[in-house]
């Protein structure tokens, strides 16, 4: 399976693979610190400027949180799950660091465009 990374769309020239690449990539919305064995609130939402796609045979179908290289959470969906209609998929995970830092990154899996990657945000854990 080819892994996709997120590019910075300003450095990319036309607007149709802008769209492309942004609409694939899984973003991470969270503070900067947080508070050790406390829980945590991280918000993933794929697509930051364009929607995705919600077909029946083109969808997100998971969005995954991981910490370095340990599987946090995994959120599943199914066709229609968006209303069969474009729109940016979100979804909320909430975990308990336990650790003096967190390296969070996210993937998302189009069943058409594969699985979709961006940068890791580190979280200090105090």
């Amino acid at each position: 399976m080819k892994l996709n990374n997120y590019v910075d769309i300003s450095t990319v020239d036309k607007e149709a693979k802008k769209d492309y690449i942004d609409r694939h990539s899984p973003f991470i919305y969270c503070a900067d610190e947080t508070t050790k064995n406390e829980k945590f609130k991280v918000t993933v939402k794929v697509g930051k400027e364009y929607s995705h796609p919600d077909d029946f045979d083109h969808y997100i179908s998971y969005v995954q949180l991981w910490d370095g290289e340990t599987l946090l959470a995994q959120a599943n969906y199914e066709p229609g799950t968006l209303g069969n209609m474009s729109n940016q998929l979100e979804v909320d995970f909430y975990v308990v660091p336990t650790k003096s830092k967190m390296k969070l990154s996210a993937a998302a899996y189009c069943t058409k465009h594969g699985l979709w990657t961006n940068e890791t945000k580190v979280v200090k854990v105090v």
